[in-house]
């Protein structure tokens, strides 16, 4: 998409929850024109209108597959009353040291017991999300928001956090998104960033309360001070635009290059287009094609589309129109078309045209034009 929806997500910082998005902010017209000398624009046709595109899902972080599952031990029904935090013991860490070499269903032992036998509030937390993966078990959304809940009313950010994406999400029971607000509001006095940043967005939507664009640019900063690379992104998008804060470029430019830093692949795209443009940051043309290059293999279109731009003209970057309009079919392969591009790629020679043609199918494909896989 030529400039795109700016999409902020719901933060999935635990594995057990769902996402969702929300179209919440119009994407500032950050871009790169680049015209080789001597080509006129084309003109775009009429658009045609479109419907509103759905915001992406930021998926879960990916867990070591698990070993062979052991047959998980019979798990109440219920959590268990409420009894007084047992002393630390160094047992505690087998559970989550099982849980992060994929043992789940050996976590799943040990949780329990230590659930059962002592009230261990990080072995309930810890219990939630393995019923709400199927992890070492059947997935079980309603035993997972029993644990959830357990540990939540004993005072556990984390186990608060994933329970109110539950109530937002409607798992393990009904949707009540008043509740999951709720929880994100005490998870997040208690420190948590994702809570906060969550919490941002539902103020910033307005429907579970009043919308409130200050509100949200303070639940970020929350956030962002803490390190949470989605609201860092979204805290510069206010600065950039004068939603909820002054507009200030440059420090929207210090919030984009940490969030890049963090490896989240917008931040590292609009980071790229204000160090390219010098915009609330020194102008670095190399630092940015650089950016370019990594977002672009990360797949992002925006910057295949403006890599593409900066190898045709030759700005930034010496001149490669073959690889520049490879990355040009590339991305317009997902819809971010460029009628300036497009006429440059009329212009090649048949036979630069099948080179860039063969690139793009390669690199999508991940097949040569005599149609063997890569190595």
């Amino acid at each position: 998409m030529p400039s795109g929806m700016k999409v902020l997500r719901f933060a999935l910082l635990t594995t057990c929850c769902l996402g969702l998005g929300f179209g919440l902010a119009n994407r500032a017209q950050a871009q790169i024109s680049l015209t080789p000398p001597g080509v006129q624009q084309p003109q775009p046709a009429p658009k045609q209108p479109a419907s509103k595109p759905k915001p992406p899902v930021k998926k879960a972080a990916p867990v070591a597959k698990s070993a062979p599952k052991a047959p998980p031990p019979a798990a109440p029904a219920q959590p268990p009353a409420a009894a007084a935090p047992a002393p630390d013991d160094p047992n505690v860490d087998l559970a989550y040291g099982a849980y992060q070499r994929g043992k789940y269903g050996e976590a799943l032992r040990i949780a329990t017991q230590r659930a059962n036998d002592k009230g261990d509030i990080k072995a309930m937390t810890l219990l939630g999300e393995l019923y709400a993966n199927g992890f070492g078990t059947n997935r079980d959304d309603a035993k997972a928001a029993l644990w959830y809940k357990a540990a939540a009313d004993r005072g556990d950010r984390e186990a608060m956090f994933a329970l109110a994406m539950f109530r937002i999400a409607g798992r393990g029971g009904p949707a009540d998104r008043s509740e999951g607000a709720k929880l994100l509001a005490s998870s997040a006095k208690l420190g948590k960033a994702a809570a906060a940043y969550n919490l941002g967005l539902l103020y910033l939507e307005g429907q579970t309360f009043p919308q409130d664009i200050k509100r949200a640019a303070e639940l970020f900063r929350q956030a962002a001070d803490a390190g949470s690379p989605e609201a860092q992104y979204a805290l510069a998008t206010f600065y950039k635009e004068g939603r909820g804060v002054e507009k200030n470029p440059t420090e929207a430019a210090k919030l984009l290059k940490a969030s890049a830093t963090a490896d989240y692949l917008d931040a590292e795209v609009e980071y790229a287009i204000a160090l390219f443009n010098g915009t609330g940051t020194p102008k670095d043309e190399d630092a940015a094609v650089k950016l370019l290059w990594r977002a672009s293999r990360q797949g992002s279109p925006i910057a295949q589309n403006r890599l593409a731009r900066v190898l045709v003209a030759g700005v930034g970057a010496p001149v490669d129109k073959v690889e520049g309009l490879k990355w040009h079919l590339i991305a317009k392969s997902k819809g971010n078309g460029d009628l300036m591009l497009d006429a440059e790629l009329d212009k090649l020679s048949p036979e630069d045209r099948a080179k860039a043609e063969a690139g793009a199918r390669h690199w999508l494909t991940g097949k040569n034009s005599a149609g063997d896989s890569k190595p």
